[in-house]
């Protein structure tokens, strides 16, 4: 891992570029294929007008960091493509981390009386408000001396002074897409702010004119007179924290844990001297968010105090990149944990073995030993106990040790095909590539790909980026390093007239040449365009014209008149049948992957274990099985897979309950639709059901969802509020009523279930479906009855 020195910069690369710049220095092929070019950004770039970074970039997988001496050496030699800036960034010290500043703050600056003039600028986290106010004093030309303040607006709240300019924007909470407005003392002394009613009303109107969605301008008024049902309250995005949003809805429904925090029991049990904890800081704006949400005062809170506590704590999640539901809430689960440890002072316990002893007094001795070093509301409410068993292969040693969870990640069962989408270029030059979908093997080899599409054996497999190749693979290469999104062209090899050793392949290029007559230049040059062109070559007597002739016989005859007419601006290449075939489905039960996360299996080289009878590490086998179940159930369903080549997403259904039945004796049939129970009986090693002790009963009663991929996801969340029972579907700010019959959907990523002796019964009736109830929350959009389907009930939108 890079050490980064603070006070210096990297540039970002684009990696594709990168990784073809090493290519062709490492192996010292100066044909064209490999040569670079310019250095070229433009994948990097949202759009090039503005030369916006797009969001969501990942280190490594969409750009490299290099330091300013190598990009100063790879600019000289190669130059920049259509003069694009450099990306450079800064090295920052943040709380706990040292970090390349990828994405600066986005800020909006104006004037108090000018906001027509809005300006976009870009600062660093570290750089202190004083910053902002002499950029924008030279920017709106304020006489220097001039006595003026700052104030910050985000887009649902109203304005907030910036008092000490002597902060950092990370901890002034400052975040990209809020607006910093200067005002001026006037000449009598006043300041514009004491007639809020005209600087706010002129904010409201320019901003709205800037497509910045201002809401709620005077949101404490409003808040003084809106009463809603508590607990139903969105959250507002600060820029993509849809994932803290779905989170943080999940919680706030998780009824122990709100109404702990309501009671303010919390108070009591804070812990300032953990040195593991947050110093309470993370509990104390957990608090001050759920009693927001649950005040019954307010269409959506904007958790920008929470976002920048967590931010401090872990680095991680500084910054507005996508992040993952499932990470944020172990990280507050752990952080609210130590923050509410009442456990001051932690004991070193020794372990002891099982040594053959009963799984009960082994298991009730490891629970004793957690809750000795571990008491808090986070262990009451959510923790649980594994069985781990693991056997020795040699030896036939068996080690049994219980140890405590917080949720359960349960793996999806995987297919072992993969679909991929190429373009068959053949050897006819009036066609066209065609793009072709295929089934092949997951851990298949580039020879698979080739004989899903033909039957034909001489085939060749490239990845082709900006009109080039970008790598030609080996048919014994790995299908694994070929990702989703490359573009594989696959070619017919061209026929040899004798000897193949007579001949080599040749790789043509197609360039179009301009001239810029813009901006009073007459400059020339030329860019590629269309796929490259595999060719056999005779290897000797080919003269450049007999070359070029040859090249010509490659090409198709593109002066068709009658074709011209009608395909003035032709498709680039054609579609095969098989793009056309919908994608199916696949459905599992909940029930697979519970027990598919108990099955046997043998432990990764990475990972061994230590046999203290063989003394040396083995692969041994390893068993996981649940002994006890917590008051509170989360399971994670993993839909996310990652190896070293590439990343995805398992977009089947689980088909969860809204009831689960854990017990060994008793198997609950459904008894209505979308009411089904699910059996534990096979997963859980403690028994219930029998000597007259009841099966535990579980309701469930908030979903996480992640739609969309890796790299375009949004998070949403549905829950059911612990007053009146109904069910809510949260969407960042947007609150909207929902039926049981629509939570089973493929993008259920988190499941929280509820013990039912533990669950208090709503105290209020449930709400009227009617949009013109009066009791209906103003902040809440009701659904029509019917009987949508799960998959295609709400339309979604990314971040």
């Amino acid at each position: 891992m890079e050490l980064f020195l603070t006070n210096t910069c990297r540039y970002l690369v684009e990696r594709r570029w990168y990784e073809q710049w090493k290519e062709y220095v490492v192996t010292g092929d100066q044909n064209s294929s490999s040569f670079p070019g310019q250095i070229d950004n433009t994948e990097l770039f949202e759009e090039l007008d503005s030369y916006h970074l797009k969001e969501r970039l990942v280190e490594n997988e969409d750009f490299v960091l290099i330091p300013a001496e190598a990009w100063c050496n790879l600019l000289a030699w190669y130059g920049m493509v259509d003069d694009q800036p450099a990306l450079e960034r800064k090295v920052v010290d943040l709380p706990s981390t040292v970090k390349v500043e990828v994405y600066p703050v986005e800020i909006f600056l104006c004037l108090h009386s000018n906001m027509e003039n809005v300006v976009t600028a870009q600062f660093s986290r570290v750089d202190h408000i004083h910053t902002i106010q002499k950029v924008m004093m030279k920017q709106f030309d304020v006489v220097e001396g001039a006595e003026t303040r700052l104030w910050m607006k985000s887009s649902d709240t109203c304005c907030e002074r910036l008092r000490n300019v002597h902060v950092n924007v990370l901890d002034s909470s400052l975040s990209s897409g809020m607006t910093v407005i200067m005002e001026m003392r006037n000449e009598d002394g006043t300041w514009p702010s004491s007639r809020p009613q005209i600087m706010w009303g002129f904010l409201l109107f320019h901003l709205e004119k800037k497509n910045q969605c201002v809401e709620n301008v005077l949101s404490t008024k409003i808040s003084e007179s809106y009463r809603g049902q508590p607990g139903v309250c969105g959250l507002t995005n600060l820029g993509n924290t849809c994932f803290m949003n779905s989170a943080l809805q999940c919680l706030s429904n998780t009824p122990p844990l709100t109404e702990y925090f309501l009671q303010s029991a919390y108070l009591e049990e804070l812990n300032f001297t953990n040195p593991l904890g947050m110093k309470g800081e993370i509990a104390e704006a957990y608090a001050d968010v759920i009693k927001q949400m649950w005040s019954g005062r307010h269409y959506s809170v904007v958790p920008r105090l929470f976002k920048t506590k967590v931010g401090h704590f872990a680095s991680q999640f500084l910054g507005y990149q996508q992040h993952d539901s499932q990470e944020l809430l172990s990280f507050l689960l752990d952080g609210l944990h130590e923050d509410l440890n009442r456990v001051k002072n932690k004991e070193y316990i020794e372990l002891r073995d099982a040594d053959g002893r009963p799984d009960q007094e082994v298991a009730e001795e490891a629970w004793h030993n957690h809750r000795r070093r571990n008491n808090s509301v986070i262990v009451d409410t959510f923790h649980g106990l594994f069985k781990s068993t693991l056997v020795c292969p040699e030896c036939r040693k068996v080690s049994v040790t219980f140890d405590p969870f917080c949720y359960l990640s349960v793996p999806l069962p995987v297919s072992k095909d993969r679909v991929m989408e190429v373009f068959f270029v053949s050897l006819d030059p009036v066609a066209k590539p065609v793009q072709h979908r295929l089934v092949v093997p997951k851990a298949g080899k580039v020879f698979d790909l080739c004989s899903a599409l033909s039957e034909m054996t001489d085939m060749v497999v490239a990845d082709v980026f900006n009109h080039r190749f970008y790598k030609i693979y080996h048919a014994d290469e790995s299908l694994s390093c070929i990702l989703d999104r490359d573009d594989i062209f696959v070619y017919v090899k061209p026929a040899f007239t004798s000897t193949p050793k007579t001949y080599f392949f040749g790789i043509f290029l197609f360039r179009s040449h301009y001239r810029d007559s813009g901006s009073g230049s007459s400059s020339c040059g030329t860019s590629l365009f269309g796929h490259p062109l595999l060719m056999a070559v005779p290897r000797v007597q080919c003269s450049r014209n007999a070359l070029y002739h040859l090249f010509l016989q490659r090409l198709p005859c593109c002066w068709s008149f009658s074709k011209l007419l009608t395909s003035f601006y032709p498709q680039k290449y054609v579609k095969h049948q098989s793009m056309e075939v919908p994608h199916q489905q696949t459905t599992v039960q909940l029930q697979e992957c519970i027990e598919l996360f108990t099955t046997v299996e043998i432990l990764e080289e990475e990972n061994p274990w230590y046999c203290p009878i063989c003394k040396k590490h083995q692969l041994a086998t390893k068993k996981l099985d649940l002994w006890s179940l917590p008051e509170v159930l989360i399971i994670h369903l993993k839909r996310f897979s990652y190896t070293k080549y590439s990343r995805e997403k398992l977009d089947i259904i689980v088909d969860f309950p809204l009831r689960l039945v854990i017990s060994c004796a008793i198997f609950i049939q459904p008894v209505a639709l979308y009411c089904r129970h699910l059996d534990f009986s096979g997963c859980l090693l403690r028994k219930t059901g029998t000597n007259g002790e009841p099966p535990s009963r579980y309701d469930l009663i908030a979903v996480s969802n992640h739609y969309g991929g890796l790299r375009d996801g949004h998070y949403t969340s549905y829950a059911r509020n612990k007053d009146n029972g109904q069910w809510y579907y949260f969407d960042d700010n947007k609150v909207t009523y929902a039926r049981e019959e629509q939570i089973v959907t493929n993008a259920a990523y988190l499941l929280f279930y509820h013990r039912q002796d533990k669950i208090r019964q709503p105290t209020l009736p449930p709400p009227s479906d009617s949009s013109s109830s009066p009791t209906q929350p103003a902040n809440v959009t009701s659904h029509k009855h019917g009987m949508e389907r799960a998959t295609s009930c709400v339309n979604m939108e990314t971040d």
